[in-house]
C-alpha cells in the first residue's frame, strides 16, 4: 500500500500497522471510537487496559494530556530525548475517552522519532494509537512480512523496516519516574 492511501485509510477509520522503534504497530486515529473498537478487537484486547499514543511532537499529545497538573519538571522528563524508547503514563484530560484510557485517569504517551511514525503523524495530523502488531498468542511482528503473515496480504502496512531497538518500550510513571514496564 501506498503511504499516501495509509493516511486515506487513518482518516476513513481502518487500523494500520506502521514500525516503530522495536517492533509494528498496529494504530488509528485515537479519536475515533469505531476505529479503536476495531482495533481492540483484532488483537483480542480488553478496553480496561487502555492504549499507549505516539507522536514525533507534544503538539498531538497535548489534546489528552491534563497539562494543568504537570510542572516544567514534568514536561521536561515527557520531552527529554532517552536511550531507550520510553512511554510515559500521565494524567488524561478530561473527556479523553475510555476507550483510549480503560480503567485509569491516566494515558500512556510517547515521543517517537521513528520516520515511519513521524510521516504518518505529520500527514495525518494526530497522534495514533500504538499497540504491538500481533495477533493473540503470536510474537510481535518485527517485519511487514510477518504482518501480512498474521493479519493478511491486503492488511495496510507502512512497508519499512523498524529501528534498531531490540524491547519494545519502557514504561515509566511521570510523576514518580517509577517503571511500570520493563523496556
Amino acid at each position: 500500500m501506498q503511504k499516501h492511501d495509509l493516511i486515506k485509510a487513518l482518516k476513513q477509520g481502518e487500523v494500520i500497522a506502521y514500525p516503530t522503534e522495536a517492533v509494528f504497530g498496529l494504530g488509528c486515529d485515537p479519536n475515533n471510537q469505531r476505529a479503536v473498537t476495531q482495533l481492540l478487537a483484532l488483537k483480542q484486547r480488553p478496553v480496561d487496559k487502555g492504549l499507549i499514543l505516539v507522536a514525533p511532537h507534544l503538539a498531538f499529545l497535548r489534546p489528552f494530556i491534563e497539562e494543568d497538573k504537570l510542572q516544567s519538571a514534568h514536561w521536561a522528563r515527557l520531552s527529554q530525548p532517552s536511550a531507550r524508547p520510553t512511554t510515559w503514563v500521565v494524567p488524561a484530560r478530561a473527556g479523553t475517552p475510555h476507550f483510549l484510557t480503560g480503567r485509569f485517569d491516566t494515558i500512556a504517551v510517547r515521543l517517537c522519532t521513528h520516520p515511519a511514525v513521524v510521516w504518518l503523524c505529520e500527514h495525518a495530523q494526530m497522534a495514533l494509537t500504538s499497540t504491538s502488531a500481533n495477533l493473540s498468542g503470536q510474537a510481535p511482528c518485527r517485519t511487514a512480512q510477518a504482518v501480512k503473515q498474521q493479519f493478511g496480504e491486503g492488511f495496510p502496512v507502512y512497508e519499512s523496516a523498524v529501528g534498531g531497538v531490540q524491547n519494545p518500550s519502557e514504561i515509566r510513571d511521570i510523576f514518580t519516574n517509577t517503571i511500570i514496564r520493563q523496556g
